[in-house]
């Protein structure tokens, strides 16, 4: 199939493509890597008046570290080697896709696709991340906890453009892992979990699972089983909910054993 007729603008300005974004309102989708965008749009799951490429807006491709965080902008690919400067990102990222789609997904718009079964959503929840959000208005920053509202549903207004994305630096003595199963290299998952410790804090994140990345609050010493009874799986044609709910119990448990052997 091919996409429904619409019109194409290449703004070379950040206001520019704000501008034109306000104006396509609900009709406007944003191009930036394109790799879950453009097949939506051939199947026609998608059928947007207006597609706004940001490819050439000058500064939002640029990655950096400062004050204790990682600022990643709207057109870096996935593939970027400067994400390896955080460890998180840098576990999380051979998980994405494929090479091909890598090389041309950008890290926010996985963030604003918003896929309950994608990585990197999960990954900026993890960290206490944010996304910078622009408009003709202005900007503001949206915490990573406030910004999934659902499947493929974000908190952006419908003029919004994500710029870049915040990720914090993990601190020396931070134990991170990340961890999912899935049928197949480079599938979606059937169920992902990661950990953080820092002291004696745990944050444990699951997705795939859950509409959203949710952060669970889990024990401490039976942190899979405690973990498994906080998620309710819908289950699918390839795994049955008791078998997603079990999914959970080893991922979590894996992932918190891994977190805490990289802290000590």
């Amino acid at each position: 199939m091919k996409p429904a007729q619409f019109e194409y603008v290449r703004p070379e300005s950040l206001d520019d493509a704000l501008t034109a974004l306000a104006e396509g309102g609900d009709e406007a989708k944003v191009l930036a890597g394109g790799q879950s965008l453009v097949p939506a749009l051939n199947m026609r799951l998608l059928r947007p008046a207006l597609l706004v490429d940001v490819n050439r807006v000058t500064g939002l491709d640029g990655v950096a570290d400062e004050a204790g965080v990682l600022r990643v902008g709207a057109t870096v690919r996935q593939a970027d080697g400067r994400l390896q400067a955080h460890r998180a990102l840098a576990a999380v990222l051979p998980h994405v896709g494929h090479t091909v789609t890598r090389n041309r997904g950008t890290v926010c718009g996985s963030i604003a696709h918003a896929d309950g079964a994608a990585e990197l959503p999960l990954a900026l929840v993890a960290t206490g991340g944010s996304a910078v959000a622009a408009s003709t208005r202005g900007r503001r920053e949206i915490p990573a906890g406030e910004l999934f509202l659902g499947p493929y549903t974000t908190a952006l207004a419908r003029d919004e453009l994500i710029v870049e994305t915040v990720w914090p630096m993990l601190e020396e003595g931070d134990g991170f892992a990340f961890d999912e199963l899935t049928q197949r290299g480079g599938d979606y998952a059937l169920c992902m979990a990661a950990a953080l410790a820092r002291g004696d804090e745990l944050t444990v994140v699951v997705g795939s699972v859950t509409p959203v990345p949710t952060r669970l609050d889990v024990d401490p010493q039976r942190p899979g089983e405690s973990a498994a009874a906080h998620v309710e799986p819908w289950g699918s044609i390839h795994a049955s909910p008791a078998y997603l709910r079990q999914l959970v119990r080893v991922l979590v448990d894996r992932v918190v054993a891994q977190a805490r052997e990289r802290a000590a």
